[in-house]
This record gives structure tokens, sequence and C-alpha cells, in this order.
């Protein structure tokens, strides 16, 4: 039997991707498709892009019938729609990030309970074929004990590209929650290390004065399970128009006792060097899963049994935890 997906919110283009997959399987129904920002609606619908059947959300939640609720609202507006949605006994799947306050995510984990429903969320980064590569290395101790992961996630702003939303007070909720919840799952899962703790994080902007309260710049270290540092920067810097194709956008650097691995999960480039290699040897990074995330939500929506390394709600939850602590260590004034 098909699994009934709900959409409600398309304010973020990448909903779109979840929205194309579920159309095009044949183990998932999409009975609904909701948008009340009527401008979105408009253009979504104009360029024949979704097929809206509601323009509010309680009208979804109250009156069709479905097993799970898919969220792309902007982000302040996804963790009461999740709530809402788990109250109502419906599984959710989100655009990251999965809400904007700690108070919404303990609430959500309240409601999903020990695997009653499950929370998935379109985090990417561990089907890349390096990302799974490097895992199966670390855990060979190709590397050894992993001591340090240095990170870039640097992402160009386009301003005046973006929904205009972003940049409004009191709609984003940070931009290490924004970004680093990408990290906060794929460094823990590559490294097989938990995060331990926050030890510093700070966020500012001198570059867009048009909107002062945006986190233009995104800085954080953490402490791993067994001592290891972490290092990462998530800024809004990188150049508009290169931003995307430059090797600073998801490039993870991670150096154990005996020697070390770098990987680019989005350039599929994946090199180690231990410390008897004369130089780095290029590995071949390997296969990657292709929509991983959407695989192992509907796997824990019909009961199964999640595979080694597939996403569950306990890895969404534990990387959304993480990723709104060091928010708000950020957002704490020195």
């Amino acid at each position: 039997m098909a699994t009934r997906v709900a959409f409600i919110g398309f304010r973020h283009a990448h909903i779109l991707e979840l929205y194309d997959a579920a159309r095009q399987r044949d183990d998932v129904e999409v009975v609904a498709a909701c948008e009340a920002h009527e401008p979105t609606r408009r253009q979504l619908a104009d360029a024949d892009r979704v097929r809206f059947t509601h323009n509010e959300a309680d009208a979804v939640l109250d009156d069709v019938a479905c097993d799970a609720v898919a969220i792309g609202d902007y982000y302040a507006r996804r963790g009461a729609l999740a709530i809402a949605a788990l109250e109502r006994g419906r599984h959710v799947i989100l655009d990251k990030p999965v809400c904007t306050s700690l108070d919404e995510l303990e609430r959500m984990a309240q409601l999903a309970g020990d695997g009653r429903l499950a929370v998935g969320c379109q985090l990417g980064l561990h089907d890349a074929g390096a990302a799974r590569t490097a895992r199966a290395l670390i855990e060979a101790g190709e590397i050894g004990d992993v001591q340090t992961v240095s990170f870039l996630g640097q992402h160009p702003l386009l301003y005046g590209t973006r929904p205009p939303w972003y940049f409004e007070p009191g709609k984003h909720g940070g931009t290490i929650n924004d970004i680093a919840i990408h990290a906060m799952h794929a460094i823990p899962w590559i490294t097989g290390q938990p995060i331990a703790r926050v030890t510093a994080a700070r966020v500012w902007n001198r570059t867009l004065p048009d909107a002062p309260h945006f986190q233009i710049g995104a800085q954080l270290m953490l402490e791993l399970e067994r001592g290891g540092g972490v290092l990462g920067d998530v800024s809004y810097l990188a150049p508009d128009r290169a931003g995307y194709s430059l090797p600073q956008y998801w490039r993870f650097t991670i150096h154990g006792s005996g020697g070390l691995i770098e990987l680019n999960p989005v350039r599929g480039e994946l090199t180690i060097a231990a410390h008897d290699d004369a130089e780095p040897r290029p590995l071949d990074p390997g296969e990657g899963r292709k929509l991983g995330y959407l695989n192992d939500f509907l796997t824990q929506v019909a009961g199964g049994t999640p595979g080694d390394g597939d996403l569950t709600t306990a890895d969404v939850l534990a990387a959304s935890r993480w990723a709104l602590t060091t928010q708000r260590a950020a957002d704490v004034p020195a």
C-alpha cells in the first residue's frame, strides 16, 4: 500500500526535490499540496511546478487522510507545523532545519516517542559515495583514532535572489541552525563519534547593512565523544556566482592518530594520507545513494528495521539538537 503524503509549505526550493521524488514513486501517493503564501502559490502554480489542493495548513491536517506530512515552509514556521502533524498521529519529513527552537524540538521528540512516529529530514551528505567510503576507512582503522575534524560549508548569500523571508526578523532562525545541521549529522556518522559538547560558536554581520540581524558569518567549535575537536565555518560569504562550485562548499578534513582523510561529498573527491605515505593518495569515492533520506523515512513509516547507516528519527533529532544548541551558544552575547 502506498504511503499517503500531504505537502505543506513550499517557501524554500529544497522541498521541490522531495515533492518531485514523491510524485515519481509507486509506493508514495501525494494526496495534498498546500501553500498559504499567495505569491509563492501563484508563482509555482503558474509555472505548473506544483499542483495545489489547499491554501491553509489546518484544512490539510484536519481533513486530508494521510500517513505523513512533508513540510517546506519558512524555517520558523516548520516546528509548529511538525508538532501539529505529530499530535494528529502523522509522520513528518522536513527540509532542514527541522525547527528553530529547542522547545519545539523536544516536543517533537516527545510526540515521536520510541519509534511510534517517524521524523525525517532532507539530510543528504551521508549519501555521497565519498562520505560512505570515508566512514568505512575510519571504521577499518585506516587513520587511527579521529583527533580533529575541520569542515567548510560556506554558501553564497545570493541576496535579492533568495526568498525575502530569509532576511525578515524572526523567520530564519540563525545560520548555524540553517547550514551546520548537515555537519552535525555527517561528522558523527563518518567518524563514529557522537558530539559531546559545544566549545564555542560565533555569528556576525559586517557586510549586509540592509538586514543587520542576519548572520552572515558563522563559525563553531565542538568536542567529540572521545575528546577529538571540530572546527567549522558555515558562513554566507562564498562568491555568489561560483559559490556552489567551489571546494569550500562542504569540504571535510579528518586527522587521526595514524593519518588523515579529506573529502568533498558534493564534488565526489576523497584523499587519504597515512604516516608512511610520501604524498596524499586520491581514492575512488565509490557509489552513493540517491534520495537515501526518503528511502530511510519510508522504511520507518512502514515499520521496517533501519539498515546500517540509514538516517533514523534518532539521527534527525540528534543533529537538530546539536545545531540548535550551537546556535543558542552563538546567539548569547559574550
